[in-house]
C-alpha cells in the first residue's frame, strides 16, 4: 500500500515527504513507546504514533522507518518537520485516533508487525 493511499484512507495531510508519495509499506506498526519502536526487524513499516518529539523522528531514522504518520490531530513543531525533512523522512498528519487510524489501514490490507 502506498503512502498516498493511506493518506486516503485516514484523511491525512502531508506534512513533509509528499514526493515520496509512492512508496510501498507493507505493515504498520502503532505505538507512543519509542523502545517498542526500536525492537522492530521488518521493512517497508508504517509508524503511526501520537507522540510529537526530536524521539519520534530519531527513532525513526535508527529503526529504518522512511513513514511516519501523526494521530489525533498533533501539529508538529518546525523544528521536528526540518529534522525529518533532513533525513528524507515521509510524515503525515492525521484527526483520526490511534485506535480507528489502525482499524482503518488494518480493514484496507495493510499489514500489522505482530
Amino acid at each position: 500500500m502506498t503512502a498516498e493511499t493511506i493518506a486516503r484512507i485516514v484523511e491525512a495531510r502531508f506534512v513533509c515527504g509528499e514526493s515520496n508519495a509512492d512508496r510501498e509499506l507493507d505493515y504498520a506498526f502503532a505505538s507512543d513507546l519509542m523502545s517498542d519502536v526500536l525492537t522492530l526487524t521488518q521493512e517497508n513499516v508504517l509508524f503511526i504514533t501520537g507522540l510529537v518529539a526530536p524521539q519520534t523522528i530519531r527513532t525513526a531514522m535508527i529503526s529504518d522507518i522512511h513513514t511516519i504518520l501523526v494521530v489525533r490531530g498533533k501539529t508538529l513543531p518546525r523544528t521536528i518537520v526540518e529534522l525529518a525533512e533532513e533525513n528524507d523522512l515521509t510524515v503525515m498528519t492525521s484527526s483520526f485516533s490511534m485506535y480507528r487510524a489502525s482499524g482503518e489501514l488494518y480493514k484496507a490490507g495493510l499489514s500489522p508487525v505482530f
